[in-house]
């Protein structure tokens, strides 16, 4: 189930003095472990490493250690591999990835198109228990149980869910809509909650934030969390308490939330905006090419 290509590997042997640098991204494929070991001197790896058993296994550390460099999307990313990893020999650096700012959202526009007038919470990304997305159902679910009000979820994205008879009609599955209408769902949202425990960046939350909406996500997902704290773009849970906390905090603090949504915008336009990455990523490449 993975690629696997010995030409490549042995063209990268033979030929790899006519090139200054090769970079294998994610870790888990073979294509990454076996072009790092055909030229380890010219290598750098982009991981995207979760805390998972995979990351532990003896035969990725033997290989991604010879590596010239490595770059991480987030912060604890690095701070997992350096756990994980002999790497005081090599260039590092958390650079994170680019995203696409040249979109703005319709709040209203939204609101019209899917006739959902209430205050909502956003879900955006695949429907699978891999991302949590079972945990934010049953949360919404208490949620609804003990407070008398009128916030809705919106799920948009692929999968499918199986969302309890009691609160059919409050959620609001989606599916995948075009990218505007994405951009205006993160605009009309009350936020953007990513329950995932395991991410090593998170586009949606970047959307959110470019859209001026505050973010909720998981306290076990040493990534978000962290983004959220950095940027001061939005607040984390663990558990339902928590959860309910932060939904009822945000929508009776609208001033703060704004701000909030404010912040991750400049954190974003600051840090991951094209140019800003190109000019980093260009950098790096050009030192450990060099040296």
């Amino acid at each position: 189930e993975m690629v696997y290509s010995p030409s490549l590997y042995r063209y990268l042997r033979e030929h790899k003095d006519e090139y200054g640098l090769f970079v294998f991204t994610p870790y888990l494929f073979s294509t990454t472990y076996y072009g790092i070991l055909a030229a380890p001197e010219k290598s750098v790896l982009i991981p995207c490493f979760h805390d998972e058993g995979y990351a532990y296994m003896k035969h990725f550390a033997e290989a991604f250690c010879q590596a010239r460099g490595m770059v991480f999307l987030a912060e604890p990313e690095r701070l997992l591999a350096r756990r994980l990893y002999r790497m005081d020999h090599m260039e590092e650096a958390v650079l994170g990835t680019g995203i696409d700012t040249g979109y703005a959202g319709d709040a209203e526009r939204f609101r019209e198109k899917y006739r959902i007038r209430e205050p909502f919470l956003l879900y955006a990304g695949r429907k699978d228990a891999g991302k949590n997305v079972y945990s934010l159902l049953a949360y919404y679910q208490e949620y609804v149980s003990r407070h008398q009000d009128d916030l809705q979820l919106v799920l948009i994205g692929g999968g499918k869910l199986d969302v309890p008879p009691k609160i059919r009609d409050r959620v609001h599955d989606l599916g995948y809509v075009p990218v505007q209408d994405k951009f205006d769902a993160y605009a009309a949202s009350l936020a953007l909650c990513n329950p995932s425990h395991n991410e090593s960046f998170s586009i949606v939350v970047m959307e959110s934030w470019l859209c001026g909406r505050p973010v909720l996500v998981n306290g076990d997902c040493a990534v978000t969390k962290n983004f959220a704290l950095e940027a001061g773009g939005g607040l984390y849970f663990n558990g339902y308490y928590e959860f309910a906390g932060a939904l009822e905090y945000l929508r009776t603090h609208q001033e703060t939330a704004d701000a909030m949504g404010r912040n991750g915008r400049e954190y974003v336009l600051t840090h991951f905006s094209w140019d800003v990455i190109v000019k980093n990523y260009m950098e790096f490449f050009r030192k450990v090419a060099v040296e």
